[in-house]
């Protein structure tokens, strides 16, 4: 029982330690740097900060740069992926199991070693300092081409023969079965791919020079 108190009251010590940092920025949002380092209930409330903060960069720009960003890479990604999770799924092709280990192998290699050579193909290709040239490295994802291709093999192939017995091609099979059956996944990476390219910094700075391209992480 004492064990157990003792647990409780730890976790509310701890709990609001990590909570006072956030209550400071609260209180220093909504209140004028004369009351920002002193706590006084009676200071007037005031939105001039966020006014400020917002008038000191163009974020809006940023933000609309962002949302293109993030919109461009998971629709490239989603196309290319799911394309090739079903061919790697359902086709037999001579070296298809070669491929699909070298599509592995991308998942061995941290985006950040291959900088200097996306540069260099940004630069051969005449796209730098783009939105275009932020995304580009990133349509082709081996995470989402093994997620999916792993889903895929998971759906019987009795549902694909009754397709095609309907008289579906292969593209009717792959948007009527495949796609609406692994929607959960379909959400779960998206939701990855979103929180990575939106709050990716290194590649974006290093590709972009002009506020009419960068995204809000290299504001």
């Amino acid at each position: 029982m004492k064990t157990n108190l003792l647990d409780t009251l730890g976790a509310w010590l701890l709990g609001l330690l990590w909570f006072l940092p956030l209550a400071y920025t609260l209180w220093a949002a909504f209140h004028s740097s004369a009351y920002s380092t002193h706590f006084d209930l009676t200071a007037p409330l005031t939105l001039a900060n966020f006014a400020a903060a917002w008038h000191a960069a163009p974020f809006a720009r940023y933000f609309l740069n962002t949302f293109l960003l993030v919109t461009m890479v998971l629709v490239a990604q989603f196309i290319l992926s799911t394309m090739a999770a079903y061919a790697f799924a359902r086709f037999e092709f001579k070296g298809r199991d070669v491929m699909f280990m070298l599509v592995l192998l991308q998942l061995m290699i941290m985006p950040d070693v291959l900088i200097v050579e996306n540069y260099r193909t940004m630069t051969w290709l005449g796209v730098n300092d783009t939105i275009f040239a932020i995304g580009l490295p990133y349509f082709a994802s081996a995470f989402g081409i093994f997620l999916l291709r792993q889903t895929f093999k998971t759906i019987p192939r009795e549902l694909e023969d009754a397709a095609r017995i309907e008289g579906a091609n292969r593209w009717q099979i792959l948007m009527r079965v495949y796609v609406p059956l692994a929607k959960p996944v379909y959400i779960a990476y998206g939701l990855v791919s979103i929180s990575y390219h939106w709050n990716n910094f290194l590649w974006p700075l290093i590709i972009t020079k002009s506020v009419n391209t960068r995204p809000i992480t290299v504001r």
